[in-house]
């Protein structure tokens, strides 16, 4: 058994590990005082080491010692992934679409209207990324994308925007970093061309430039596109699933529909390494989640309507403890029952009708469920208890998913449910949407050199 990566790095006590909380408290009179100190406190993307030792913060005044807008943390994996050195920090991040949030007063009927100005939200939302240094950005609820593109181009980010058809103003939105990432190839699904309502999906294929990897110069800038197995490549998918829980059969078609367009269009470049991230609008406990860890589903064995377990787990105004025993009910599961869909609902969640087996194209696991978590955060399932909250519902509906090809090496954990119902509701002073982004650093996992290394852990 080799060293974690805690023992890589000695010098990072256990109190250091306490202290190494991303808290948002600086004054925004001095932006540039604000950046070289948290620049200080985070890796770089791609960097090998933990964040860098911070200075202790003086308390004072009343509260003392208490974070009532709640920090986040990185937590790291256990076990020694030191050979896999070419590394990328990824975010996914419902910001919360302003006329969403307009459209539905009663959902932030709690929330202070401050909170709720896109103005004010869109400034918190960036300062929070920044805080993460990430490489490469998956939005959802995006209607305000030229806001974002110019906030993120002052970080060296270019973006790509798909919004939804029909009526609906927003989208979604994947951003990279140029000196980090060349766009090889972008595509987006329109899922109403599959008769499956007016979500959209995007898939972006990368190549890795030779300044975030191992691979010599030379080899790199020989990389065409027509040759994807010369050079590193990374598939990117983004994905704001149909929120409706009754429709089970349309979120399991648009699922349906992109695995297998992620799965064409990476053994099309060579096998390359995915990242599937966005919100799902379904709960880890579902049949939906089932099936994107397994390799298939019998429609016919869950009801339609509560496949997506939004229905089947609902979180309203519980006590704390009631809430966390509820966020940990276990997974969704099929007794033998056989229940009644019809011919048209068979056909848009499985393409064609008389066929009730979906087939899960790609190999997937979870970036959270992958590293171990702490108690207050995550549900027994490894993923975290909630990943949104508004009045009419708290849970976990948004994930980061990646093919064997990565490994996660860390991710910035959630907010502790005490916290949130102390905060009474999101967007919040620090945070600016009422979705919590999720974040996790991958390493690539090299085939020649490093492929036995996972499997001896």
């Amino acid at each position: 058994m080799g060293t974690t990566d805690a023992e890589e790095f000695p010098h990072l006590t256990q109190k250091r590990k306490r202290d190494r909380s991303l808290v948002f408290k600086r004054s925004g009179s001095d932006h540039r005082k604000w950046k070289r100190e948290q620049d200080s406190r985070l890796p770089a993307a791609g960097s090998r080491e933990d964040p860098p030792r911070r200075a202790k913060r003086r308390r004072t005044g009343r509260g003392r010692g208490r974070d009532v807008y709640g920090s986040r943390q990185w937590v790291f994996s256990p076990r020694d992934l030191s050979a896999f050195r070419d590394r990328f920090i990824i975010v996914s991040y419902n910001i919360l679409g302003v006329e969403n949030a307009s459209k539905h007063p009663d959902l932030y009927d709690r929330i202070d209207p401050q909170h709720l100005n896109w103005d004010t939200r869109k400034k918190q939302i960036h300062k929070e990324l920044t805080c993460y240094n990430p490489s490469i950005l998956c939005f959802q609820e995006v209607d305000r994308f030229n806001d974002l593109a110019y906030l993120l181009q002052k970080d060296g980010f270019v973006g790509v925007y798909k919004g939804r058809t029909g009526e609906a103003s927003d989208g979604c939105a994947i951003f990279w970093k140029e000196e980090e990432f060349t766009l090889l190839h972008q595509e987006d699904i329109e899922f109403r061309k599959f008769g499956l309502r007016d979500n959209v999906a995007q898939l972006c294929l990368f190549k890795v430039s030779h300044n975030n990897s191992n691979m010599s110069k030379n080899k790199d800038a020989s990389c065409q596109i027509a040759e994807p197995r010369s050079c590193r490549t990374l598939l990117v998918v983004n994905i704001h699933v149909l929120f409706n829980p009754n429709r089970g059969d349309i979120k399991l078609g648009q699922i349906r529909v992109l695995l297998e367009r992620a799965n064409k269009l990476s053994q099309e470049y060579g096998k390359t390494p995915v990242v599937i991230s966005g919100d799902l609008n379904s709960m880890p406990q579902s049949a939906i989640y089932q099936f994107f860890t397994s390799s298939e589903i019998d429609i016919l064995a869950y009801d339609r309507k509560k496949i997506s377990g939004q229905i089947e787990f609902p979180l309203r105004q519980m006590p704390v403890i009631a809430q966390n025993d509820a966020l940990r009910t276990p997974k969704c599961i099929s007794y033998g029952m056989k229940y009644k869909w019809s011919e048209e609902e068979i056909r848009l969640a499985a393409g064609s009708r008389g066929y009730t087996h979906l087939q899960n194209p790609l190999k997937l696991c979870s970036a959270y469920q992958g590293i171990p978590g702490h108690d207050n955060t995550r549900d027994d399932n490894g993923e975290p208890l909630a990943t949104s909250y508004h009045s009419k519902f708290m849970g976990t509906v948004d994930y980061i998913w990646h093919s064997s090809a990565l490994v996660p090496v860390a991710v910035v954990e959630t907010l502790p449910i005490n916290v949130l119902k102390r905060l009474g509701g999101l967007p919040s002073e620090r945070w600016g949407s009422d979705h919590l982004a999720l974040v996790c650093k991958f390493a690539f996992v090299d085939d020649a050199n490093c492929s036995d290394t996972l499997h001896d852990l």
